[in-house]
């Protein structure tokens, strides 16, 4: 097990891709169970705190230290196991989600969850939720964690597997691999009807599978997941579409939506269902016109949509995709339609390369990222994405809006160019999210709450829900040692 103790020798797990900056004495990189269960030993005598890292492409901080050690997932980088028959891969905690997405596709299978950034690792999908483009026919990655090994911040190891620990309404039974039990309570709260990844998954007669997914390296550490696998689609319909008037590619994608929610419940095959539906403003677009020049003058925004085909359905179902084109007023002649490999690629690249350029400007201009994550019931979306604009607008400063609009769950990220206009972005940042909560939606759709949206998950589910949070974690980490300062504050862990 290598372990760094210069601190210039592992300054890149001080920050991630928000660029939030943290401070730590030492980053140990496990290569086995035996070395994680050592290092947790060790902090959890010594009181010492431990932060998970994976990658460093989350925009929380919720992988940045405040003190104590960074145990790196990075060595942990193993596929154990891809069983085409029963369908489900074993992985270790540090491997990449491309690199596992291909291994499984060679395998003629698919795992699903698609989040913007492929070069993150599994432990972090899961330690979030992670969700991306495909979430609109496939749920995020909850849908797809059929077990996990858990290392306790005790040291104490846990077996999970779907039904095996349920919860009898709020009140969860575990047992570790040596026996002990250990009784927690779940908090009460209502979770909002969208997606969603802000604060432990809870809810009545909960699987304890779903606990630990999503609460973001504070109960414990992933040491393996048994992840479930599909069959891989024959092919897809990719188009990145182009419209004159906002309101009619909202209108498009209202239009797309309901027509998927039907068909997918009705089984039809050869009708319009849609695996992703993602929407660019008009900010968006001349943010990446250096980068893709065929992006036509004058557009005020952009839709992208993909949707699978089997067998000879294929001219089917782009006949009917043209024909809703057509009724929405989508512009035909400038659609990029993805007709081999190459165009599908450069398509993703398109889709995905706004969140990477946002990334570089806040990094070049020294500020912090401002980038909402936050989703609401699709009946209020348009309203919510309105009063967002406006807000945004007043303030004076440049964003630009993009996101998984299919899902009603928009990121609009400011483009501060200084700690003024930071402070600027981050007020508009607060109203934003407690705007979510009053239309009953979620300040965290996709990328969790880390260190820098705690605040803003106290107005989602009020002090007493958060207080609930941090019993639940102490009764797992009694003595306060992993992921401090991710979720909720410290000083509520002096209960």
């Amino acid at each position: 097990m290598i372990i760094k103790t210069e601190k210039e020798e592992f300054l890149d797990f001080l920050t991630d891709a928000s660029h939030f900056k943290g401070a730590a004495e030492a980053v140990y990189f496990p290569e086995n169970e035996k070395d994680i269960i050592s290092i947790l030993k060790k902090c959890n005598s010594k009181k010492i705190k431990a932060t998970i890292a994976g990658n460093g492409t989350g925009v929380t901080g919720a992988r940045v230290p405040n003190g104590g050690i960074v145990v790196s997932t990075s060595k942990l980088n193993k596929i154990i196991e891809i069983n085409k028959n029963e369908k489900y891969a074993l992985v270790e905690p540090g491997v990449i989600l491309k690199d596992f997405q291909d291994a499984v596709e060679a395998e003629g299978l698919f795992y699903p969850p698609d989040p913007t950034e492929r070069n993150c690792f599994i432990g972090g999908t899961i330690s979030t939720n992670a969700s991306g483009a495909r979430t609109f026919k496939y749920g995020p990655t909850r849908n797809y964690v059929a077990g996990l090994k858990i290392i306790l911040p005790g040291g104490e190891k846990l077996t999970l597997e779907r039904n095996r620990f349920i919860a009898q309404n709020y009140k969860l039974n575990i047992i570790t691999d040596s026996g002990k039990e250990i009784a927690l309570d779940l908090p009460q709260y209502k979770m909002p009807a969208t997606k969603n990844t802000a604060g432990y998954f809870s809810k009545e007669n909960a699987d304890a599978v779903d606990l630990f997914i999503g609460s973001e390296g504070t109960l414990g550490f992933i040491s393996e997941a048994k992840l479930k696998l599909l069959d891989l689609p024959e092919g897809f319909i990719s188009c990145v579409l182009f419209f004159n008037k906002e309101e009619e590619a909202f209108s498009f994608i209202a239009g797309a939506r309901e027509l998927s929610y039907k068909n997918r419940e009705e089984g039809l095959i050869n009708e319009i269902d849609a695996r992703g539906l993602e929407f660019f403003d008009e900010y968006a677009l001349l943010f990446m016109k250096e980068n893709y020049p065929s992006i036509p003058a004058g557009a005020k925004a952009a839709v992208w949509f993909e949707q699978e085909y089997a067998g000879d359905n294929e001219k089917i179902l782009f006949d009917k995709w043209t024909e809703l084109i057509i009724n929405y007023n989508g512009d035909t002649e400038t659609a990029w339609f993805a007709i081999n490999k190459t165009d599908y690629e450069k398509i993703k690249d398109f889709r995905h390369s706004i969140s990477a350029r946002v990334n570089e400007f806040c990094a070049a201009h020294g500020v912090m990222k401002v980038g909402i994550d936050c989703a609401v019931p699709y009946k209020k979306f348009e309203d919510y994405y309105g009063y967002c604009r406006k807000l945004i607008q007043k303030s004076g400063l440049n964003y630009v809006a993009y996101g998984h609009a299919g899902d009603s769950h928009i990121h609009f990220n400011m483009l501060p160019e200084n700690k003024s206009q930071y402070n600027i972005a981050r007020s508009a940042y607060e109203n934003i999210c407690i705007k979510a909560v009053h239309f009953w939606g979620t300040i965290s759709a996709e990328h969790g709450i880390g260190k820098l949206k705690k605040d803003f998950l106290l107005e989602m589910y009020g002090e007493g829900a958060i207080m609930q949070m941090a019993r639940l974690k102490l009764q797992l980490d009694p003595k306060a040692v992993l992921g401090i300062g991710s979720i909720f504050d410290e000083r509520l862990l002096n209960l």
